[in-house]
């Protein structure tokens, strides 16, 4: 494993990490869960990313359960606030600062921790002033609760005022959590610049699209069975953009290049997010431990770019790069 600086801080992440959004809590039982994150620590991942709103709070219990016992020093602990969480009441849900306080409590108790390192606004919120959340955010940062604080899905113009608001009530903010893979790249026209000038780092989520970039779908097929686009509490509808066959038999075309690397097409994936510099982690999750050893063999991969050209042309056409399809809510 290789590690990262995280934005201008001091942090350092690892530069695959281990995220529960669509697995723990519902996707699969605890026991495959918590060996899933002893295959993680067992590859060198230090960094965990989980969020309040992931199985209704419930996959933040269980990456408390499953990392108890180890080296808290040692470990990096994400999680998030925004979305509705709990019984649905008109306070639950934002970035108010009545529910980021309760939720960070609520968080730190189901992690089973003191403290995270990374706090992240899940969205932005375009009902509460910035300075309210900023505000709850340095309190936390000021009661030891919150080492750093991120964001998540935020747009160019949004990481610049927030940015901004910041540096000014003294917030260590150092990150942004978006979508990234070699077919959904729209931060890279306004994001990561805006980013790139405020010191801040991607920590990128969904580096296979969902599980396209393995390959195992095939142009004029049927998903196969068990398989995330066939589940409908584990993302289906979040897949169902890349079932194309025009996506499909492009993805396809990337396995020649992968095998001229060495890698495996989901490899190919992560190590293709981990060649931007503005990148500091990749996001992975798994069902399966076995899944977690073979991506972990992405970090430390050095694409060269005449393989990075060959990428870009075989997925002419079929790649996203718009920047207002970062939609907040």
């Amino acid at each position: 494993m290789e590690f990262r600086r995280l934005g201008r801080s001091g942090l350092n992440v690892s530069e695959i990490s281990y995220g529960n959004w669509l697995t723990h809590g519902s996707q699969v039982e605890e026991d495959a869960a918590h060996a899933c994150v002893r295959a993680a620590l067992d590859a060198g991942i230090t960094t965990f990313d989980t969020a309040d709103v992931y199985a209704n709070t419930k996959a933040e219990s269980v990456l408390g359960r499953a990392l108890k016992g180890q080296r808290r020093e040692g470990l990096e602990i994400f999680t998030k606030v925004f979305w509705p969480t709990g019984p649905g009441g008109p306070n639950d849900k934002g970035l108010g600062r009545k529910h980021i306080i309760e939720s960070a409590n609520a968080s730190l108790q189901r992690l089973g921790t003191d403290y995270v390192d990374l706090y992240q606004a899940h969205r932005f919120d375009r009902t509460v002033p910035l300075e309210e959340t900023f505000l709850a955010f340095a309190d936390l940062v000021r009661q030891g609760k919150v080492l750093y604080v991120g964001v998540s899905e935020w747009t160019g113009e949004q990481i610049t005022r927030g940015a901004a608001l910041a540096r000014e009530l003294g917030v260590p903010l150092i990150s942004n959590q978006p979508q990234y893979s070699m077919l959904w790249r729209i931060i890279e026209e306004q994001v990561v610049p805006a980013s790139e000038r405020e010191g801040i780092s991607q920590i990128v989520w969904s580096p296979i699209a969902q599980g396209v970039l393995t390959g195992k779908y095939q142009p004029g097929a049927e998903p196969p069975a068990g398989s995330r686009a066939t589940d409908e509490a584990g993302g289906k509808n979040m897949i169902s953009r890349w079932l194309r066959d025009d996506v499909l038999t492009a993805v396809q075309g990337l396995k020649p290049l992968a095998d001229e690397a060495g890698l495996s097409l989901a490899q190919l994936a992560v190590a293709w997010v981990l060649q931007n510099p503005n990148v500091a982690s990749a996001i992975i999750g798994a069902s399966r431990p076995e899944q977690v050893t073979e991506n972990v063999a992405a970090a430390g991969k050095k694409l060269d770019g005449d393989l990075l050209k060959k990428i870009d042309e075989v997925l002419e056409g079929v790649v996203e790069t718009d920047p207002r399809l970062t939609v907040t809510p």
